[in-house]
């Protein structure tokens, strides 16, 4: 069995000790939605969050809000979605 450094060891709620492992590394996107009639924001809160790994791989998740927790739904594609940039005020690509 390997021996790892104590700063990437943790314990779990079942006392055991346990590996943070890393899986991949890269940038992220996050995203809210707004109503286009008031440009206020939409649903109370909810959000998605784009991964993007370094191999050019995507990962979606659609953020809800839940009485104080969030609910993460993984979402199948993103291709071809665009945003809108408040600042740059155009849409641009993920």
């Amino acid at each position: 069995m390997p021996s790892y450094p104590g700063g990437v060891l943790t314990r779990n709620r079942k006392g055991e000790v346990e590996v943070r492992r890393l899986i991949s590394r890269g940038g992220f996107v996050k995203y809210d939605y707004i109503l286009e009639s008031s440009g206020k924001i939409s649903e109370s809160g909810k959000f998605s969050i784009i991964l993007k790994g370094d191999d050019g791989s995507e990962e979606h998740y659609f953020m809800i809000p839940m009485k104080g927790r969030w609910m993460a739904i993984p979402e199948k594609s993103t291709k071809g979605r665009k945003l809108w940039d408040e600042k740059a005020k155009k849409a641009v690509d993920i």
